[in-house]
């Protein structure tokens, strides 16, 4: 049993009980290692909602919905930026590059959007590339978190998170201080939505690109199977899938195939 000076204790059993309420509401699955870690993320948390225990917290969490967002955050790392593995944007700038010469439309979901930084990649490069005024571009970008979305939704960033993004992007971005923000015409190309991968999926259409990278590490094997699963479904025929750099779909999935760097196109 964890027992700190604080009075705040956190037994094997509420260790156990917890790690099976993320698995069930999140998906990610904890080994045994992670229990001084589950505390340190979340011991700030149940103190700002003046509970006295972990086993509080979990009640709460099994009768309130919305605290699933702020216990996902907790226990995972939000670590993003602007174009983030760069040879992905590339690969899609020449992709869509080809893409509007044949089609009006392209849809894309960035899954785990975290911020927005992945988004508004997406759509600058998707913007740069649009010069037709009936081509269709949308970028739909979804997460569990709720304030990480709203940082999306407002598109403004410390100037140094744009450190990495291209000169032929600048255009894209505004700076006033030590801030960046989105300009319109990028920004009204994303529509962001509050979205648990583990829970039901409202889209209708299918999508020509599924961008979701470093989500899946949290997953255990049977999680990851069907969330790529549930995405092979949403992709159009020959469309495209991103994952992360650390992320693989060998032995999870065997409905893509690999054309480059954790790039995979559907079979």
């Amino acid at each position: 049993m964890l027992d700190h000076s604080d009075d705040l204790r956190f037994s094997d059993g509420e260790f156990k009980d917890l790690s099976k309420l993320i698995h069930k509401e999140i998906g990610i699955a904890l080994a045994d290692n992670k229990k001084s870690m589950v505390y340190r993320r979340l011991a700030k948390r149940i103190k700002e909602l003046s509970l006295k225990s972990f086993s509080d917290y979990i009640r709460l969490v099994e009768n309130d919905p919305s605290e699933i967002s702020n216990l996902a955050n907790a226990i995972t790392t939000n670590l993003t930026s602007f174009f983030r593995e760069n040879h992905h944007f590339e690969h899609l700038e020449e992709l869509l590059a080809n893409h509007i010469k044949n089609n009006k439309s392209l849809r894309i979901w960035s899954a785990g959007c975290s911020s927005g930084c992945e988004p508004y990649s997406i759509s600058m490069v998707g913007a740069s590339i649009i010069n037709k005024s009936n081509y269709d571009f949308k970028v739909l970008a979804t997460d569990i978190d709720s304030n990480m979305l709203n940082t999306g939704f407002i598109g403004e960033y410390d100037a140094e998170l744009f450190e990495k993004v291209p000169a032929k992007y600048n255009r894209y971005i505004t700076y006033s201080g030590g801030t960046g923000s989105i300009t319109p015409e990028v920004k009204r190309l994303i529509s962001f939505k509050k979205l648990n991968l583990l829970h039901n999926w409202p889209m209708q259409k299918k999508f020509d690109i599924i961008f979701c990278r470093n989500v899946v590490i949290y997953f255990d094997k049977a999680t990851q199977k069907m969330i790529f699963d549930r995405f092979a479904n949403l992709i159009k025929p020959r469309g495209y899938l991103y994952i992360g750099h650390s992320e693989n779909l060998m032995s999870v999935c065997n409905k893509f195939e690999s054309c480059g760097k954790t790039i995979y196109r559907k079979l």
